[in-house]
């Protein structure tokens, strides 16, 4: 294990995180609201932290190899956690204790939407900024970033980025080289984020909202400058603007690429693939459900009420947003219930989603299938096929690995969320909330997390981080087999 250049590399990285805190500084400026000192004093205390680590370690630049990549990715997301709680324990306003700062942090960086503040309308501009902003570099992935912009690194990168990416396949590069990987990566992420912001000024958003908020869309993260959420705008445009681009920010970026490199839109990429395809399936069948029962029930004042929430709501829980514009925990029947599993599966591989992906639903129903088809003909040779190729059995049982392991530490987060005092349903709403890295929940979180007990936020913020890394990636580090050399 080459520590010195792991800690030479999380120094750079800190670094490069302190100059975030510029941009809500800046903000503070100009609304002059007084939160500017707290992000001018982190800024510092961080680039001094950075060089701390790199300056003794400069001239250790030897090759990492894979568990190195995991170790630093670990590293920095618990690092880079803990770093961005410093503001939110600076600032007068919110006036946090320190688990509610870490809390918020991590949620903000994991792209999970949960939040344990409550009077966001009443907060400085700067620090709901900052909050949005963390959202946004958590979406792609700080270290994707890193590796783009710091060839200082001086090493291959194909280590981070896979311990980075999102989904079960992550040996596939747009680019041969991991650099011009995650440039690519970058490029398509902020010219969406450019897209949804003018989008939502343009339907009626200030600047300060349509930018904020076009972060938090992109990166799928949900969260929101208003207590209301979307709600705070009442507006179909805004609605709609919202579902076309979490729909398109829960698309393999991949595909992205892939459709817009020879510089035109090609939707044949999207069509020929089948995790893209199973995925409106699956959005189209949850709208189909959710429509359908608040007409019958009358829940709503009218007829396109009704479709607007049930295709927000739809969209926006299955993709692991967690904007609400209702609270879909009061939704007749079932409704909450199957809006909250629906983020299990969450968005597809290589996305900026939560959740267990598409493809990985799609791979363990093919595998029942092949099952039952065994029992059936049990001397006949059944493959698993996606997009016309077999896939290898390699890749078949990392998905019956990941699944185990999601369930392992569900249940295990589950049943210490229950040790500490919290009622079944929202331990359960909570774990499903965080380790999908949804938001919102059912019970006593269906709103925030503010009045949950501290050692249970501790828990969440695990969770949190659990379903960021896709279980493996964190919990390999807890294995002898690692460390052993």
């Amino acid at each position: 294990m080459q520590f010195r250049s792991i800690i030479r590399i999380v120094g750079l990285l800190l670094a490069l995180f302190s100059l975030s805190m510029l941009a809500p500084a800046l903000v503070a400026l100009i609304y002059r609201d007084g939160a500017g000192v707290a992000f001018v004093t982190t800024f510092f205390a961080l680039f001094f932290c950075g060089g701390l680590c790199w300056f003794p370690n400069r001239r250790f630049r030897k090759e990492l190899k894979a568990r190195d990549g995991f170790l630093i990715v670990v590293l920095f997301w618990t690092v880079l956690g803990s770093a961005g709680s410093i503001p939110f324990l600076l600032s007068d306003n919110p006036g946090v204790s320190v688990t509610d700062a870490f809390f918020e942090s991590f949620s903000a960086l994991t792209t999970t939407g949960a939040t344990v503040i409550v009077g966001l309308d009443e907060l400085p501009k700067a620090i709901l900024f900052y909050r949005q902003l963390l959202q946004w570099f958590g979406g792609m992935g700080i270290i994707v970033l890193a590796v783009a912009i710091l060839p200082v690194l001086g090493i291959g990168g194909m280590q981070l980025y896979r311990a980075e990416i999102p989904g079960p396949v992550k040996d596939t590069k747009m680019t041969p080289r991991i650099a011009e990987t995650a440039k690519a990566l970058w490029y398509i992420y902020l010219s969406l984020t450019i897209a949804c912001a003018l989008a939502f000024w343009g339907a009626g958003m200030t600047p300060f909202d349509a930018i904020s908020h076009s972060f938090s869309t992109i990166a799928i993260g949900g969260f929101s400058t208003h207590d209301a959420s979307m709600g705070y705008f009442d507006s179909y445009a805004i609605n709609v603007i919202t579902v076309v681009f979490l729909l398109i920010s829960a698309c393999n970026y991949s595909l992205h690429f892939a459709a817009f490199a020879s510089g035109g839109v090609h939707p044949k990429y999207y069509i020929k693939d089948p995790e893209f395809r199973a995925f409106i399936v699956i959005q189209v069948i949850l709208f189909a459900i959710c429509f359908s029962v608040l007409i019958n029930h009358q829940s709503h004042d009218s007829f396109y009420d009704a479709f607007d929430q049930a295709l927000f709501q739809t969209v926006s829980i299955s993709t692991t947003a967690g904007f609400t514009t209702t609270g879909f925990s009061d939704w007749p029947l079932f409704l909450p219930v199957l809006l909250l599993f629906s983020s299990f599966i969450g968005g597809c591989a290589g996305s900026t989603g939560g959740g267990m992906k598409v493809i990985r639903i799609l791979l363990l129903t093919l595998q029942g299938a092949r099952e039952i088809k065994r029992l059936v003909h049990p001397r006949a040779v059944y493959t698993i096929k996606i997009g016309g190729g077999a896939l290898p059995a390699r890749v078949v049982d990392a998905v019956w690995g990941f699944f185990s392991a999601y369930a392992l530490v569900f249940v295990i987060c589950m049943l210490c969320l229950i040790a500490t005092g919290m009622d079944e349903l929202s331990a359960f709403s909570a774990v499903a909330a965080t380790l999908n890295n949804l938001g919102p929940g059912l019970g006593e979180v269906s709103v925030h997390f503010a009045d949950v007990n501290d050692t249970a936020k501790w828990v969440l913020v695990v969770s949190m981080l659990f379903g960021r890394l896709e279980i493996f990636t964190l919990l390999i580090l807890f294995t002898p087999t690692f460390w052993r050399s």
